[in-house]
């Protein structure tokens, strides 16, 4: 199924800077995101810039520091940094948000969490894009 309408613009999360965080760089705890219930996109940069990871959680801290801990995706630190962002989008919503960016950006890495079959996917715009799909 694919979404109708355009996509919704959701604020993704980026600095005071107005830039994008770099995930090993971040300090979760610092930032008092453990409360914080989000949709959440890992990509690196480099020669051939891949999204890497796309999931959701009701502990942004804690989600954080358990992906900090898989090597299959710290490793893409390497090829030109990784990068994060979030969105703080309901709850009720966030499966079909996932669901959505996982069907546009194909993500290197599959988060286990997938949304249930039945949920529709919901589009939004993704991180850095003007349109949808660029990265």
């Amino acid at each position: 199924k694919t979404p109708s309408g355009p996509p919704t613009d959701v604020a993704w999360v980026r600095s005071p800077k107005q830039r994008f965080y770099k995930f090993l760089n971040l300090d979760p705890e610092a930032m008092g995101i453990e409360t914080i219930s989000a949709v959440y996109v890992l990509w690196h940069q480099g020669v051939r810039p891949q999204w890497v990871y796309v999931g959701w959680t009701d502990n942004l801290e804690r989600a954080f520091v358990e992906l900090r801990r898989d090597d299959e995706i710290t490793e893409y630190d390497m090829r030109g940094g990784l990068y994060v962002t979030w969105s703080m989008i309901k709850p009720e919503f966030q499966p079909g948000v996932v669901k959505y960016l996982n069907q546009v950006m194909k993500p290197v890495v599959v988060n286990p969490d997938q949304p249930e079959e039945d949920v529709e996917p919901i589009a939004v715009l993704l991180p850095g894009a003007k349109q949808p799909g660029a990265v």
